[in-house]
């Protein structure tokens, strides 16, 4: 190979290499989101799990859609502010709902941007003014103290949560099938160099945990098939004390609870009366 000959591969495997990154930004919230829109003959009531339709605005000013369930036995339990993962929308998570909602516990599930009936489109910024909507709708629209708002993100909404507990005051966080950054889902998950500091996209969440004080649970399956159980362990290493870890076998990823239903549950319920237990104190002194 010539000289001339070597430079030109070199210049076009340069350029080659400058598109790709250039398309990869340009297209990248498209690879990470993947919304679907609500069907219309989705009927939580036919699963057994009666939920209240919510719509509320974003300081950016779309319309988002939730449903908030309230516990069985009663409305006085804690609430849990429900972030699901990434693909679907609330119309796949209403068992689950239906499982917090038996703990018992109340809970606003929302979908974020681009999902099921919530307007706009997905980004990473935008999933994390989602939350601080649905955190202002429970506080300011429902008049829930913070105190007793637990907030849970199973995967894509593990970050969602972390973020959101960094910025406002929740009794305690709930981490399933979690991860500490984009980075680290890119190095673990692909065989392209780099390509975790090339994503535009953060979700760092390790880093917002250094500032978050509450109680956190964080929740793997060893075997998850999307979000390796060690990046599970990462997120949990980033985290303050007071805080557990939950591993069980098998290879579920979301939702969670379907890998031991009834030890899952005890563990939350556990979880929880420790809140209820701390803010009694609290409350007393």
């Amino acid at each position: 190979m010539t000289a001339e000959t070597f430079w030109g591969v070199g210049r076009a495997v340069l350029v080659g290499l400058l598109l790709a990154v250039l398309l990869l930004r340009l297209f990248e919230d498209r690879l990470i989101f993947f919304p679907d829109l609500f069907s219309e003959d989705v009927d939580p009531a036919r699963a057994g799990v009666p939920v209240e339709d919510v719509f509320f605005i974003t300081s950016d000013g779309l319309k988002l859609h939730g449903w908030l369930a309230t516990a069985e036995g009663g409305a006085t339990a804690p609430t849990v502010l429900y972030f699901h993962g990434n693909a679907g929308n609330l119309a796949g998570r209403i068992d689950n709902i239906g499982f917090l909602r038996r703990l018992p516990v109340n809970v606003f599930a929302v979908d974020y941007r681009g999902y099921g009936k919530s307007t706009g489109r997905p980004t990473e910024a935008g999933v994390y003014r989602d939350a601080e909507a649905a955190y202002d709708y429970l506080v300011k629209g429902r008049g829930i103290r913070p105190d007793r708002i637990v907030v849970l993100g199973q995967s894509l909404g593990s970050a969602v949560a972390v973020d959101l507990a960094a910025k406002r005051p929740v009794a305690g966080v709930i981490l399933e099938a979690g991860f500490p950054s984009a980075r680290r889902v890119a190095e673990e998950a692909t065989w392209i160099p780099g390509l975790g500091y090339i994503l535009r996209s953060k979700f760092d969440s390790a880093r917002k945990l250094k500032s978050i004080r509450v109680p956190v649970l964080v929740a793997h399956c060893r075997l998850d098939p999307v979000i390796p159980f060690k990046l599970g362990e990462e997120l949990f290493a980033a985290a303050n004390e007071p805080k557990q870890f939950i591993a069980y076998t098998g290879g579920c990823h979301e939702p969670l609870y379907t890998a031991a239903p009834d030890d899952y549950a005890a563990k939350l319920r556990k979880f929880l009366e420790a809140e209820e237990a701390k803010e009694a104190r609290e409350a007393e002194e």
